[in-house]
């Protein structure tokens, strides 16, 4: 397995719930449930993709806006996620963050698996491709405990 495969995996995941979550209603155990699905990946998936996916691509020249790009958008869905855990589930301020955290997800998961991993993948040899994804998975592993 290499990287890009195993990001991918945690990237239909989080496709899933973010789908999952725009599909529940009030303060429901539903819709607590899918946040805490949604939420749990993402930060175990953005901590272990930021570790061993942008920081190696990091120190390449040509992976430092690249980086800097995937990073600042991990940034942003966490403000939405902050936003979230701060508002009432049944208010239609929450649904309203709720959507746009889903439109984030689902734009950054197009951006990185259409561009940013077809520059990625030019940086990296097969070596790196490989090492990267088990590192990615142990770190994704321990994060989700």
């Amino acid at each position: 397995m290499n990287i890009f495969e195993a990001l991918r995996e945690s990237h239909e995941r989080q496709r899933t719930y973010a789908k999952a979550l725009l599909h529940t209603s009030g303060d429901s155990p539903e819709r607590v449930e899918a946040y805490k699905q949604l939420k749990a990946e993402l930060q175990a998936h953005e901590t272990a993709e930021e570790r061993h996916f942008y920081i190696p691509l990091m120190e390449l020249d040509n992976g430092v806006e690249l980086s800097r790009h995937g990073i600042a958008e991990h940034h942003e869905m966490d403000e939405m996620m902050e936003a979230l855990d701060e508002t009432e589930m049944s208010s239609p301020a929450w649904l309203a963050t709720a959507k746009k955290l889903s439109e984030k997800v689902h734009h950054h998961l197009k951006e990185e698996e259409q561009k940013f991993f077809q520059m990625a993948g030019k940086l990296l040899d097969d070596k790196q491709k490989e090492s990267l994804a088990g590192q990615y998975e142990k770190e994704y592993k321990a994060q989700m405990a």
